[in-house]
């Protein structure tokens, strides 16, 4: 069976500004920590078709270019699109500015303003949080879930992956690397060779893939 291991959530230096890494750093690292391929996803930020083919042909390694997009709902990692348009804060119509440029949506961290891992001790407090979390009306519109997020706690995660199942949503993996030590440490495991953006979107639209702890 052939097995492609990208990582859909990565942010390079200069056009992520908390990014501690460069490109050529990036890539390198990721390909000698096992990755078959990285997904640039910087914050509310393009990397253009030319710069993404340059890279990846200087380094012979998989590139493809993604975003994530802060909105009023949490961030959301999108691919699909080339260029940030002005009112993708309101996630209803970042919604429409995907779907009308055939992308799909993976909610990134989702956790994150949702979940707090010591009241999450207490069952009926977890419960709370959950329900609260489903009610989000955006969570759903994502065609998958950041389930494994590579800065996450084991708790967060969980927490993202109850959200995934509740929603039927498949769940994928990222390491959200800002610094070189974070690469590799998390990846999406797909079951179709990916060669661009377009092959991503679809594979990712199919739900046939999962999340890989490296």
């Amino acid at each position: 069976m052939f097995l492609l291991i990208i990582d859909l959530h990565t942010h390079t230096y200069p056009k992520s500004d908390d990014s501690f890494m460069d490109i050529n750093e990036l890539i390198v690292e990721a390909r000698s920590r096992g990755l078959n391929g990285i997904c640039l996803t910087e914050h509310d930020s393009f990397w253009s078709q030319d710069e993404i083919t340059a890279i990846s042909v200087k380094h012979n390694f998989l590139v493809i270019p993604g975003a994530e997009i802060n909105t009023d709902s949490g961030h959301v990692l999108v691919f699909g699109l080339d260029k940030y348009v002005f009112g993708m804060h309101n996630p209803e119509f970042l919604r429409k500015v995907v779907e009308s440029a055939g992308g799909v949506m993976i909610a990134a961290h989702p956790y994150r303003r949702r979940f707090l891992e010591e009241p999450a001790l207490q069952p009926e407090a977890y419960e709370e949080m959950l329900q609260k979390a489903l009610q989000d009306s955006f969570l759903p519109q994502c065609d998958g879930i950041e389930i494994v997020n590579g800065r996450g706690s084991s708790a967060e995660n969980g927490f993202s992956k109850e959200i995934a199942l509740k929603l039927g949503r498949s769940g994928t993996g990222g390491s959200d690397s800002h610094r070189l030590n974070q690469v590799g440490t998390v990846g999406t495991r797909f079951h179709k060779k990916i060669n661009n953006v377009s092959d991503l979107i679809s594979e990712i639209r199919s739900g046939f893939f999962e999340p890989i702890i490296m």
